[in-house]
């Protein structure tokens, strides 16, 4: 939700801030600024009118016990057809009062975040980190690849293949797309035998890791109510992708984000308890409306997948630098499992509707010889703070500061079916076993995946 006060001090900023997202959205604006105006010269008039009232009131109770002692109603029936008249015109601009209100509040939700002033008008790759696998090479030494690792070992199994097979074919009947099918329909999988507790050892060394960063690790509800949602920007905005159960009026999410972003709805936190950081864990559920294509098959593009999602609740002046943090994490997360990746800044016009800014961590596939988005981070600034109703007070301060709204932030640690796919693409050997980063080994994974 954007700050009505803001957009009413400088309009035209606002205005061309959101041209830049390249929607239609400049109708909406003005219709927020016509209905705010009207909103505002309709209270004072409702409250002139309800001073009226009360003398009104005043002015009956006075005629009627004057015309008790002179038997004349004549001035009290005048009061009362002035406070009839009265209560009309409150009651009409009471209406008109709640109409604009609905009205607003309905523009106003569909008006996204402001872009920050820094964000692409198309995706710009910030930089490349590691070796991305093209043709059976090793690009860094033109050869074969040898067995080296991330981890600076030499693994005692076969050589890298030279020509790269999908995970699907990797994998086997250990991502079990058909049976999937038979059960749920198209886009679910069963995940089976050592795939288990590779995603396991995964979300356990991630939520680890985060931990050590200052996060509170979380496994919050999948169910939630609509306000949930709306707080969070995904609605009115992405309803074709959420799953819906109408007898219970709740809704399955798409991210932990959601949950995690209403952990403090309604509150007012003192800055002494900021920042504060979340990990958390859940199964994610997406209906994927529109999406198809050969390079989404397998675990890529499913209705159901687990993520384990970082959040920042932060003062709104520390909102760049959490984001620059949740991005080193990320970052941090994809060279320690020994996955080539680049940092792509987001264009604006592809921006959600409560990211002010956002930078993708895309990896590189080697059976589709393309970066393909693994995580993403966002910062929505006060957004989703302001829908939520969670503020920020510093009762501390000389003068104490007032309540106002704080900034939230959200960025994805682990998209494990993703992750899953990039670690036995970049792990296979000509052999068809798979090489699994030496960090998971301590939390339950195989060294090597035997082959399919």
């Amino acid at each position: 939700m954007l700050d009505l006060k803001a957009l009413r001090r400088d309009p035209d900023a606002a205005r061309t801030a959101l041209a830049r997202r390249g929607g239609s959205d400049a109708e909406t604006f003005d219709r927020v600024l016509t209905l705010d105006e009207r909103r505002r010269e309709i209270l004072p008039q409702l409250e002139s009118l309800r001073a009226e009232q009360n003398a009104a009131n005043q002015a009956i109770a006075q005629a009627k016990k004057a015309a008790k002692e002179s038997g004349d109603s004549t001035e009290a029936d005048a009061a009362v057809a002035n406070m009839r008249e009265v209560s009309a015109r409150a009651k009409a601009l009471q209406e008109e009062l709640t109409q604009v209100e609905e009205e607003l509040d309905g523009a106003q939700a569909r008006l996204p975040n402001l872009p920050h002033p820094d964000a692409p008008l198309e995706d710009t790759v910030l930089k490349t980190v590691g070796e991305p696998r093209i043709d059976g090479l090793d690009t860094r030494t033109g050869t074969t690849f040898s067995d080296a690792r991330a981890d600076g070992g030499q693994a005692t199994v076969a050589p890298i293949a030279t020509e790269a097979r999908d995970h699907l074919e990797l994998a086997g009947e250990r991502v079990d797309m058909q049976r999937g099918a038979n059960l749920s329909g198209s886009r679910f999988a069963y995940l089976r035998g050592d795939l288990v507790f590779v995603e396991l050892a995964l979300v356990q060394w991630t939520l680890s890791k985060l931990r050590d960063h200052g996060h509170e690790a979380v496994i919050p509800p999948v169910l939630v109510r609509e306000q949930a949602l709306y707080g969070t920007g995904f609605l009115p905005d992405t309803e074709q992708q959420i799953y819906r159960l109408p007898d219970d009026d709740l809704y399955l999410v798409g991210t932990s984000e959601v949950a995690l972003a209403s952990t403090h709805q309604g509150e007012i936190l003192e800055a002494t308890e900021l920042p504060l950081r979340y990990a958390g864990f859940s199964p994610c559920f997406r209906r994927e409306a529109g999406a198809a294509g050969a390079s989404d098959r397998g675990l890529f593009r499913v209705h159901q997948f687990d993520k384990v999602e970082m959040f920042s609740f932060v003062p709104p002046e520390q909102a760049e630098d959490e984001h620059a943090r949740l991005l080193a994490i990320e970052e941090e997360i994809l060279t320690e499992l020994g996955i080539p990746y680049r940092v792509v800044d987001i264009a604006v016009d592809d921006l959600g509707a409560s990211a002010a800014r956002k930078f993708d961590c895309e990896a590189w596939l080697p059976s589709q010889q393309q970066y393909r988005e693994l995580t993403s981070t966002s910062n929505t600034t006060e957004f989703q703070a302001r829908r939520l109703q969670i503020r920020l007070k510093d009762s501390q301060a000389t003068p104490p500061r007032k309540a106002e709204p704080l900034a939230t932030l959200n960025g994805t640690a682990v998209a494990v079916g993703r992750t899953l796919i990039a670690l036995m693409e970049h792990g296979q050997r000509a052999d068809g076993t798979i090489v699994l980063p030496e960090c998971l080994v301590p939390f339950g994974a195989p060294r090597v995946l035997p082959a399919a």
